[in-house]
This record gives C-alpha cells, structure tokens and sequence, in this order.
C-alpha cells in the first residue's frame, strides 16, 4: 500500500502542476544525459557482451526447470508474447517519427537532411530498437528463470533472485526494499510514459474518424474505454487473456506492415534497409560507445537519443525479465536469448525498415511536408499525415488504431500483471496474483498515464523515461554479477573437456624361449 499511495501522489503532483513541470522535467534529463550518459552506454556493453558469452558458451545449455520439462508454449506463442508485452504501440507511431527528428540533425558527419543522413536516420531507430536493447531483458529473465525453475526459489519480487541480497541482516533488509521499489518506479516510469505517449496519438486519428473535437475530454473518455478493455483481459490472466491478445497483436502488426510495404515504394524500401543493415554493422561499434560525431554543432544528436532509448528500455526490464522468465520453462537459456533477438530486435527493425522507410521517402520526394507537421503540430499531427497517404485511407486509420489498442492493452495489462506479483505477499508459485491487486495496479497505471498526457509534450516522455531508468542500471549490474555467481555453479551442464588421445603402448617384441629339441641334439 505504501507504493500505491506514493504513485497516487506523483500522480497528482502531475495533473496538479501541468505544462509548467516541463521545463523542471526537461532539466533533470539534460543534467542525467550530460553526467553519467557513460554509465548508460557502458551497462549496456557490459551486458551485451556478458549474455552473448552465456548464450554461446556451455551455460547455454542449461535449461529452465527439470531435464524432462517441455516448454508451454509453441515457439511462435512465446515469440508474440514476448513482442507484444515488451513494445506497445510505441513503435508502431516512434517507428514513423523517429527518423523524421533525426534527419534534421548531422548524423555521422553527415550535413542534415542530405541523401546520406535521410539513410543514417533510416538506420539510427533500428540500432535503438535492435539487439543491444533486447538483450537487456536477459539481465533479469535468465537470473528469475533459473532461481525460480531450477532452484525452486519463490520469487515474489525482483531482489528474491538475487543471492547475494538473501540474509536477515538489516543491510539486505534494505537493499532488497531498494531494490524493489526502484523496480516499481521504473515499471510506473516506463509504462505510464508510454501510454501517456500513445493516447494522444489515438486521440487525434478518432478526431479525424469521427469529427469529434481533439480535446482533453476525448483523451480522458479513451482512458475509461482502456481500463475496461484492460480490465477484462486482467480477469483471464496469462493464459487464456495475454496470449489471445498477444497473438492478435502479431498478426495485426504483420499485416498492417505488409500493406505499406507493397502499396508503398517497394523496391525503394528494401534497398533503403539493405543499405542500413550495411551502416548499422558499421557504426554499431561507434553507437555502442558514444564515439560518434556531430561535426561540432553541439551535443551528439545521436548520443543524446540512444541515451534516452537505454533509460527507456531499462525501465521494462524488471518486469520483462519476469514476465519471459514465467513462460520460459523447459527452455534452455541459450533459446530464451537468442528469441529474444529473433523475434524482438528483428521485428522492431522491420518496423523502422518499413514505416521508417515510408515516411522518410514521402519527405524526400516532396509528397508531403511531414517534417513541417512533426515541427508545428506535433507527432501525432505528423502520424496522421502519413497514414493519410495510404489507398482506403480511413479503413488504414482504423486497422492503425485497432493495432494501437491491441499494443497497448497487451503491455498495460501484462506491466500490472506483474507489478502486481511483486507487491503481493504470500503467493504460491502457481497462484497468480488477486483480481483486486491487478486492477488497483490498473488503475495506477491509467492515473499516471494520465497525468503525463495532461503535462503534454514528447519531452515530458523521455524526461520520466530517463529518469527512472537511472537507478535500474545499478540493478542490472547486480543482476548480471548474481548470473554468473550462480551459474558457474551449476553442475547440471559441464564444459566437454578437450578430447584425450590415448597414447598407444609401445609394442615390445615377445622373446620367446628357444626350445631345444632333445631329439636333434
């Protein structure tokens, strides 16, 4: 009840103080990128590089649960589930403007808005949406995994699975509550911000669809609508609720990308990614680091993005690691990362390849002046413009809206899922957490959601987004050093020694004795 009533009062602090909280907002990220953006490039190094050394080496072998578990879900199921809880609707509207901002800034020494930034913009969101990004759920999905599966541990909350915070000293007393309540804060942080993100999107295409006036009121009428929406998948749970919309999702998303990619510029679009998968590869390490250029037009536009997207991607990564680690039994560890980057990184990419590609190439034909709306009306504005474009314009609006809400209630509804698990006490490993718990979480979320749509502005985003991201990167240090802690003490799956060549014995020649025949003598 404690975090409940705190997240009631930033929630009010919000709707309270309004747009005069962005400047305040504004100041603590830049004083945050500014500082410690090395601390955000380098967890992610670290992590990175450590998880791709387990996924390779033998403790990828290593399966979650018992040698004769079968994993519960279809490999297709699980792949859905995983996308659909970890993106929302985010990258179905930032994998459209994204590239729109970045062409605007040098990229690579190249100058704005020549031909080789529109293809740097091209590649920048799939560097922020691809593999190093996914691969930071594993800090936490491998660690809950393996200590829930394996080591029959009941973990309730975040720290639980972490050894070295397991003791009845006060210091672990604390830790553990630190712990915990930097991972609420930074699920509140992440997911409120991007509902708070999405909503005005969906605002602005109902206002179009229907005539109705874009205001406050509509926003406010659309939270209600979600809660019942959410509310009514929370009631079904994981399975039998999450799963249904998770696979909707999926085929929603496939299709929509499907239609713009073959009524759009196809071939464009295609050689348009081929050529980015050729930069990506080669400024990955560039990207990694922080090393890139602005050709000294002040700070590194791209530093400055990725930073933000690090922060963003790190306050999911609690409650993805575990949500993937609860449908992740009977799978080896190697399988649960190397999905990851399959079904994750590679589809976020294919949206930036597509609907980032689509609106880069409507701008630099001159078919539309998207970058103008993006600048004076807003992303939203900018959104609708391109989605104008499409043939059945609004049969489009309404198959981009429907895919919105499918997004959405999936995360919101997974997100309270498992904020819900980590505050409830006394829970079996096989009980899920009380209609009553997830939908009073619910309701938090819809509440701060709410207050960041009234502050207003995609600023406002990622200000809460890298602030709550921060702490976690402490918790994800502890995370990776709690994996290989108890990893390297599995005995379940050894390294194979080097084969042994048995050395063959040196043949001795048998003397045999000479026999003398008596008879001959």
């Amino acid at each position: 009840m404690p975090t409940v009533a705190l997240f009631v009062i930033v929630s009010m602090g919000l709707l309270l103080g309004g747009t005069q909280l962005k400047t305040l907002l504004s100041a603590m990220m830049a004083g945050i990128t500014t500082r410690f953006s090395w601390l955000y490039l380098g967890i992610y190094i670290i992590n990175f590089v450590f998880f791709l050394y387990i996924a390779f080496s033998h403790f990828g072998r290593i399966k979650l649960g018992d040698a004769d578990d079968k994993p519960a879900y279809s490999n297709f199921q699980w792949g859905s589930m995983v996308f659909a809880t970890a993106i929302d609707a985010s990258i179905l509207m930032l994998s459209m403007v994204d590239p729109l901002r970045y062409v605007q800034h040098p990229l690579f020494g190249a100058k704005a808005m020549s031909a080789q930034n529109y293809q740097n913009a091209h590649m920048l969101g799939q560097f922020d949406w691809g593999p190093m990004a996914w691969m930071m759920f594993a800090s936490a999905a491998v660690i809950i995994g393996y200590m829930m599966f394996n080591k029959h541990v009941h973990v309730l909350a975040l720290s639980d699975a972490m050894p070295m915070l397991q003791g009845p000293s006060r210091t672990k007393r604390s830790l553990r509550l630190v712990v915990n309540f930097l991972v609420v804060f930074g699920i509140m942080g992440g997911i409120g911000s991007s509902v708070g993100m999405e909503i005005p999107v969906l605002a602005k295409i109902i206002a179009q669809l229907t005539g109705v006036s874009d205001t406050i009121w509509l926003k406010l009428a659309m939270f209600i609508v979600l809660l019942v929406l959410f509310a009514l998948t929370m009631v079904q749970g994981l399975k039998g609720g999450i799963d249904r919309l998770s696979s909707a999702h999926i085929w929603t998303a496939i299709g929509f990308l499907a239609i713009v990619l073959f009524v759009g510029p196809t071939g464009e679009l295609i050689r348009s990614e081929i050529h980015s998968l050729g930069l990506l590869v080669t400024h990955f390490a560039a990207m990694s680091t922080g090393l890139t250029t602005a050709m000294g037009h002040g700070a590194d536009p791209v530093k400055s993005e990725t930073v933000f997207y690090w922060g963003w991607w790190l306050t999911y990564m609690p409650f993805m690691g575990l949500f993937i680690a609860r449908i992740s039994k009977g799978r080896t560890i190697r399988q649960v990362i190397f999905g990851m980057l399959g079904f994750g990184a590679l589809g976020c990419m294919s949206f930036y390849a597509i609907l980032g590609g689509y609106s880069l190439s409507l701008q630099q034909s001159g078919a539309v002046d998207l970058i103008h709306t993006l600048n004076t009306q807003g992303q939203a504005a900018a959104i609708a413009q391109v989605l104008a474009t499409l043939p059945f314009k609004y049969i489009m609006l309404v198959v981009y809206g429907v895919s919105c809400f499918i997004f959405l209630a999936t995360t919101v509804s997974s997100s309270a899922y498992i904020v819900s698990a980590f505050t409830s006490s006394h829970l079996r490993p096989t009980q899920q957490p009380s209609v009553v718990n997830r939908m009073v979480w619910m309701g938090i979320f819809m509440l701060f959601a709410f207050g960041i749509v009234f502050v207003g502005g995609f600023q406002t985003v990622q200000a809460i987004c890298s602030v709550a991201g921060f702490p976690l990167i402490f918790v994800s240090a502890l995370l990776i050093i709690s994996t290989w802690q108890v990893l390297v003490k599995d005995r379940s799956v050894v390294e194979k020694p080097a084969p042994v060549v048995a050395k063959r014995k040196r043949q001795v020649p048998t003397v045999l004795p000479v026999v003398h025949d008596s008879l001959h003598d």
